[in-house]
């Protein structure tokens, strides 16, 4: 069955970097755009970053442009998140998303088909 995976979470400082990954399973990865969302307590899913299927266009939300960055390895049928500079809003729930094989990247969480469990990043000001 198909499965996403996050991985990377934990509790950081303000100002500091995490990596997260998502190893993808069950699925044609190498043609499928994929995304990162997250979610706080109290609040709705929220758009973080997409990607294309080659890597060769990714879109941000404005909160975390310049900050984060979104990249894949197909060989591995992983997507990553590199999050710097985090600050204290950026603490959520982290959730890895995969559209539909040959959809476009999208900033719309409803047009997501598969998701991960999710991976906690706290940031402590």
């Amino acid at each position: 069955q198909v499965q996403l995976v996050e991985s990377g979470g934990g509790l950081v400082q303000a100002g500091g970097s995490l990596r997260l990954s998502c190893a993808a399973s069950g699925l044609t990865f190498s043609s499928r755009a994929m995304g990162w969302f997250r979610q706080a307590p109290g609040k709705e899913r929220e758009f973080v970053a997409a990607i294309n299927w080659s890597g060769e266009n990714t879109y941000y939300a404005d909160s975390v442009k310049g900050r984060f960055t979104i990249s894949r390895d197909n060989a591995k049928k992983t997507v990553y998140l590199q999050m710097n500079n985090l600050k204290p809003e950026d603490t959520a729930v982290y959730l890895c998303a995969g559209r539909l094989d040959t959809a476009p990247p999208s900033r719309r969480f409803y047009e997501y088909r598969y998701w991960g469990q999710g991976t906690q990043v706290t940031v402590s000001s």
